[in-house]
């Protein structure tokens, strides 16, 4: 039997991103230490991860391969995720005056084609995050 899915979202800052997603998205933080992080709002938990390593930069050429922690920075802002809301108009008025709505998201809500209301955001490194609700 399958359990909760939780995305991991790799970040540049984790205490930065932490109260960017308090203070934007009301988010409270679980735990918080290093590079690692888990944040929850209502059901919805993330976990936060830095992508840190800036050892690629230094790298010579091909004789090392540059991805080799799975940790390298220019993973922060890479990723994205979905979160099912029971009420995407009343989270898109909240989250609307905080800066985080994705450019193509200005407009509202909107009605996809495979069943959904959503509007997307983006936090302070460039994840992208979905919130939906399936249209019944």
């Amino acid at each position: 039997m399958l359990g909760q899915t939780i995305p991991a979202l790799p970040v540049a800052d984790v205490p930065a991103a932490v109260g960017h997603y308090r203070d934007a998205f009301g988010f409270e933080a679980l735990h918080a230490e290093g590079d690692f992080a888990v944040i929850r709002r209502d059901g919805a938990e993330l976990h936060l991860w830095g992508a840190t390593d800036d050892g690629w930069r230094t790298r010579d050429g091909f004789a090392e391969r540059p991805v080799r922690s799975g940790g390298e920075s220019f993973l922060a802002g890479t990723a994205s995720c979905r979160i099912a809301v029971e009420d995407v108009d009343a989270l898109y008025a909240e989250l609307a005056g905080t800066g985080v709505v994705h450019p193509t998201s200005r407009d509202g809500v909107t009605v996809t084609d495979f069943g959904t209301r959503e509007f997307a955001t983006l936090d302070r490194d460039g994840n992208l995050i979905a919130f939906f609700r399936w249209v019944s």
